[in-house]
């Protein structure tokens, strides 16, 4: 059996998993990182995207962070997000609908036109769709 560390991933609106892990994988502002235990100490903030988990035995599970933190402890993962939400809840037909409107925005913009709005919308839709894509595979995709 692996070795395993206690997580937790929690958002402004509720705590989303708390257990034990052998890995999870998420996208820091560096790059992507895989925590595991003994991993030294760190506190990082995350961008919008998927976060994987893998449970104690194997089972992995898919999470969308809108962005947040992770901490390492020695025996403990945090991860904090503003939103946070399981794969299997992510409306792909509204994330390609923002995704379009956000793009469509861009390329016309209008006297009162605020892009770095548009810029985070089109950000958040095209996380999303990337989260989706990651649970497509774990599924086989189906």
């Amino acid at each position: 059996m692996a070795m395993t560390v206690h997580c937790d991933i929690v958002s402004a609106e509720e705590s989303l998993f708390s257990g034990l892990v052998e890995l999870v994988v998420a996208t820091g502002s560096q790059g992507e990182l895989g925590i595991a235990f003994g991993h030294a100490p760190l506190l990082t903030d995350l961008k919008p995207g998927p976060v994987r988990v893998i449970k104690q035995e194997g089972e992995e599970e898919i999470y969308y962070l809108s962005g947040g933190f992770l901490e390492v402890q020695p025996n403990t993962i945090s991860i904090l997000a503003d939103t946070a939400l399981r794969a299997d809840d992510l409306d792909e037909a509204a994330a390609l609908e923002a995704k379009q409107q956000a793009e469509h925005d861009i390329s016309n913009q209008s006297g009162e036109f605020d892009y770095s709005r548009a810029a985070s919308q089109l950000a958040a839709a095209a996380a999303q769709l990337r989260t989706i894509e990651q649970l497509r595979k774990k599924m086989g995709g189906k």
